[in-house]
């Protein structure tokens, strides 16, 4: 298991993008199956977290709750300056009422799932991440609809459930954050425990490729039919990820953050809650049909995107200064084999 591991990780970039063409390919040639795929999303983006969090000693997510120079910075990254760059980039689609609402729903709201995943293989500091879910979480469901009412109208307010994030937060990081919590706990008394820690973080990139493809291969054939339309917004959010790249990265260093928060900083910043506002997406009437397969083209750029980021933010921060001890493990890019999982 361990050479495999090995090999898994040192081709996580060749094996990712393998992932998103195959699920592209059966989402197109088989789009029968995107039902059933839709219905796998969750509970193979549980798994995946379940694994992830299983690698977080809960002891240091206790300790980022504490951290609060670095919850104002990711708070007022997404917050403060993304609305302002998503009021700039939705203005290019502001005559098209479908699009106008599927860009705001998706950009205006930060992830909270796969963003943990993502920030530690590039290295992040994702116990932080994880510590500040809860609140991201809440302040989106607060702040949508004050966004929806100064960038589209008060109708728009009134298409606002807060039932899909309830549940995703739910499904997402309570129950396999307290999964997590009961096997960490059985493994310091019992072997069985352990093997499941292992076995979990040897499979992480394979539950990757599995979500990838998973999530590709179940949106593909919609938005492949609105191609035309849904060109207009794929440049919106491109730019979206490379501006708040630049303001994760730039708001790090002005906070004085280590190397781990930063690039954590950078990835909360440039993920958006695609999976989560989707369901919202989905009620909108059906002369707003496209809003949906916007919010889905958000997610199939955004996922090539985080492969991207996955080898260039550790790049873009390696020159750093070295951070202090209590963070400095998580300095080089995250390592999934089973030899490296610290308690």
């Amino acid at each position: 298991m361990k050479t495999i591991a090995e090999w898994w990780d040192r081709h996580q970039v060749p094996l990712y993008v393998a992932a998103i063409v195959l699920g592209g390919l059966v989402g197109s040639l088989a789009p029968a199956v995107a039902p059933t795929l839709t219905v796998a999303i969750n509970p193979v983006l549980a798994l995946l977290l379940f694994a992830t969090f299983l690698g977080v000693p809960l002891i240091e997510v206790a300790r980022s709750f504490r951290d609060l120079r670095f919850l104002g910075t990711v708070l007022i990254v997404n917050f403060v300056v993304a609305p302002l760059v998503v009021f700039g980039l939705s203005r290019f689609v502001a005559d098209d009422r479908g699009l106008l609402l599927g860009v705001l729903l998706v950009l205006l709201t930060p992830c909270i799932d796969y963003v943990i995943v993502f920030t530690g293989l590039a290295g992040g500091a994702k116990a932080r991440l994880l510590a500040a879910a809860p609140l991201l979480m809440l302040l989106q469901i607060v702040l949508l609809p004050v966004y929806l009412l100064l960038f589209a109208g008060g109708d728009a307010v009134e298409l606002i459930e807060i039932e899909p994030f309830v549940e995703a937060f739910l499904i997402l990081i309570v129950a396999p954050l307290a999964a997590a919590a009961i096997i960490q706990s059985v493994a310091r008394r019992h072997r069985a425990g352990r093997v499941i820690e292992v076995v979990m973080a040897a499979a992480m990139v394979p539950l990757m490729m599995l979500t990838l493809a998973v999530v590709i291969g179940s949106q593909i054939a919609a938005v492949g039919g609105q191609a035309v339309a849904l060109l207009r917004v794929v440049p919106l959010y491109v730019a979206f990820l490379a501006v708040m790249l630049f303001v994760g990265l730039t708001a790090g260093r002005m906070a004085r953050l280590d190397v781990p928060a930063t690039r954590a900083v950078a990835f909360s910043g440039s993920t958006r809650n695609s999976l989560v506002v989707l369901p919202l997406a989905l009620a909108l009437p059906a002369s707003l049909a496209i809003a949906p397969l916007a919010v889905v083209t958000q997610t199939l750029v955004e996922l090539i995107g985080m492969v991207i980021f996955v080898r260039l933010v550790p790049s873009l921060t390696r020159t750093r200064a070295v951070p202090s001890p209590s963070s400095s493990a998580n300095l080089a890019p995250a390592r999934w084999a089973p030899w490296n999982i610290h308690r």
